[in-house]
């Protein structure tokens, strides 16, 4: 959801790209270096950064930001956040080589939503992009920027019932 996860974006980052998501390049880096910064304050690091990505949707309720900042207040939560990011940098690069090369697809049916006021949503064609790894992708924008489910929740699980129920 509002995420450019779409195999080897990050190979064509331009400078819009990397301001927009430099937390992507951030976060991968190694030897525990974001893990200590966001450590330092990660009601800064949360509040900062969901501030920044909101746009058009409903504004975040005090109770869910604080659930967030609970949860970076446990450093093995930012070390797992981190290490999802690194690997996306690394090991999710070469499987999504490795199925290329061998013409493998996705089968199942795939539900991409994205925030229109998101970056995704101003830089990217997510269901053809999507198109182009998946035989049946089906989704849109919603009024929202990248907090898909935070911003738009009721817009958000419109789509997923109607998906979950039309599936095969």
């Amino acid at each position: 959801m509002s995420a450019p996860l779409l195999p080897g974006v990050g190979r064509r980052a331009d400078a819009d790209f990397g301001t927009g998501y430099y937390h992507w390049f951030f976060l991968a880096v190694g030897n525990g270096i974001p893990e200590h910064l966001i450590g330092q304050d990660p009601e800064f690091w949360i509040r900062a950064r969901m501030a920044a990505r909101h746009h058009g949707g409903t504004p975040f309720s005090e109770r869910a930001m604080s659930e967030y900042v609970r949860c970076f207040c446990d450093p093995a939560a930012i070390h797992a956040s981190c290490e999802d990011y690194r690997a996306a940098a690394s090991v999710d690069l070469a499987h999504d080589d490795q199925d290329a090369a061998a013409g493998r697809r996705v089968h199942a049916p795939v539900l991409a939503l994205w925030g229109a006021h998101s970056f995704v949503g101003r830089h990217y064609d997510v269901l053809d992009t999507w198109r182009g790894y998946a035989d049946d992708v089906r989704g849109q924008a919603l009024p929202c920027d990248h907090y898909v489910p935070e911003e738009a929740p009721a817009e958000t699980a419109a789509q997923l019932l109607a998906f979950l129920t039309d599936a095969p």
